[in-house]
């Protein structure tokens, strides 16, 4: 019997459903995730300046607001111990918005968004839909112009994809394949009620440059604007995605699902942030502990992690870097940090789907309720080895967590996540997790109540034994 209650994993599903309600786009997350940071005594730092930190502090840094990494470093920490992560990414598969999205079509105004990561893209169809995302404004005062980030995001569903009649298709239930660039292009007006909102930037003089404002059609501008409290002709450029305007919710017969777009990956993401929030909580939580708890969300997982902000990046290395050095002036002391450190790597796992039986190998298919699904691959597209995985299940064991274990069929290629990018570009010892799932890259997915409960608690269990653990095991001494 695992060690969550049916009413405590409620109370962290119901959390987590308030961060995914908060979190549409990977900006959203992150000022969520510093929100909740701050709210439990975590101090801003930057990268940009010099870090000057002590033992039992707790401390926060993001890369370019899609990023966060937090740590708290222990009382008896010295440098050279070991830093213990839970990795996680902050984005998912959506529609972003071109850099010229004003199409104007069949008497109609469509939003030009080009598609981002490996999105079951038919679900998109026929959904409420709204744009949010970060947008950066143009500010006069007393003369002198300066430039803000400023996060956005319009309430009301203010675009569709609209679905073509079975009438004009009859061929479309055997199979169901729009053309992305020609057929998911959502529609925000009828041309005739959008020249009753015209802009007036559309009626600028003849011979004038075309200003960043006419790449876009101003309906879609003043909405912006309205809700950044703003001019429209402020507005200097943005990072938009659509988002599906449906809340997240707890559902099922029986309230144990979890219904929601992005759990892949923010379950993970909101687990490891409260894992290690409650981890080092009290005034006591960090006085035994020698190392460093830490986690990561980085962006971009979804397309390949290779940008500034990504675990391609040296993003997670120079935190780990900077952290030992802060305390040692030997900088040849991050070589022995990595090497006692471990990487939890947390992305959201595929669970057994009653109708697809056959797509999971016989012996390896994670159930609903089963607990954090542990990932192998011979062929390191997961970074688990039997010491990583050993040592996972091991706190597991110590606090009757459930857990499983997961292979994909030799006749089906294998998917990856961040694990194997941070293990082989840092070093670090890695284990890759995650909690299983249905629906992965729909607009809508969903997972179960209580695997929210067991994620968060065996990450909280990891962040509060593992440096005790490690002393216990013996590889390359």
């Amino acid at each position: 019997m695992a060690k969550s209650t049916t009413n405590e994993s409620n109370s962290v599903a119901a959390d987590l459903v308030d961060f995914l309600n908060t979190s549409p786009t990977a900006f959203h997350a992150v000022d969520e995730a510093k929100r909740r940071l701050e709210i439990a005594g975590f101090e801003r730092i930057s990268e940009r300046e010099e870090w000057k930190l002590e033992v039992g502090k707790k401390y926060y840094f993001t890369r370019n607001h899609s990023t966060i990494v937090a740590f708290a470093i222990g009382e008896k920490y010295v440098a050279g111990n070991g830093i213990y992560i839970v990795g996680a990414h902050t984005d998912s598969p959506c529609l972003k918005l071109k850099p010229i999205s004003k199409v104007t079509k069949g008497g109609y105004l469509e939003v030009g968004v080009q598609t981002y990561g490996g999105g079951l893209w038919y679900t998109w169809f026929d959904r409420d839909l709204t744009v949010a995302g970060r947008m950066i404004l143009r500010e006069e005062k007393d003369g002198s112009t300066s430039y803000s980030h400023q996060l956005v995001r319009v309430q009301e569903p203010i675009i569709r994809v609209p679905t073509l009649a079975i009438h004009l298709d009859r061929g479309v239930n055997d199979g169901f394949k729009p053309n992305t660039q020609s057929h998911l292009v959502p529609i925000l007006a009828t041309a005739i009620k959008g020249e009753l909102n015209k802009d007036a930037t559309e009626n600028e003089p003849v011979g004038k440059a075309k200003s960043d404002n006419q790449k876009h059609h101003p309906l879609l501008l003043k909405h912006l604007a309205n809700y950044a409290g703003c001019d429209a002709d402020n507005i200097c450029d943005f990072e938009l995605q659509a988002c599906d305007t449906q809340p997240s919710i707890i559902g099922g017969a029986m309230k144990e699902f979890v219904f929601s777009g992005r759990l892949d990956n923010l379950c993970m993401s909101f687990c490891s942030l409260k894992a290690l929030i409650d981890a080092t909580s009290s005034e006591s939580s960090l006085e035994d502990e020698t190392g460093v708890r830490l986690v990561a969300l980085f962006d971009h997982e979804e397309v390949g992690s290779n940008s500034a902000q990504g675990a391609g990046s040296p993003v997670l290395l120079d935190a780990l870097s900077r952290i030992a050095n802060s305390f040692s002036s030997n900088f040849q002391i991050i070589k022995k940090t990595i090497q006692r450190s471990f990487l939890v790597s947390a992305d959201m796992a595929h669970a057994l789907h009653p109708n697809y039986m056959d797509k999971h190998e016989e012996n390896h298919q994670p159930k609903m309720h089963g607990g954090l699904v542990i990932k192998h691959n011979a062929n390191q597209r997961y970074a688990t080895n039997s010491v990583t995985s050993f040592l996972f299940k091991e706190i597991a064991r110590k606090h009757n967590l459930p857990v499983q274990d997961f292979v994909v069929r030799n006749d089906m290629p294998c998917g990856s996540t961040i694990g194997p990018i941070l293990a082989s570009g840092v070093g670090i010892r890695t284990v890759d997790v995650g909690a299983p799932q249905l629906s992965m890259h729909s607009i809508r997915e969903m997972c179960a109540v209580d695997d929210v409960g067991h994620s968060y608690e065996h990450f909280k269990a990891f962040f509060e034994d593992f440096s005790h653990l490690d002393q216990k095991i013996s590889v390359d001494a």
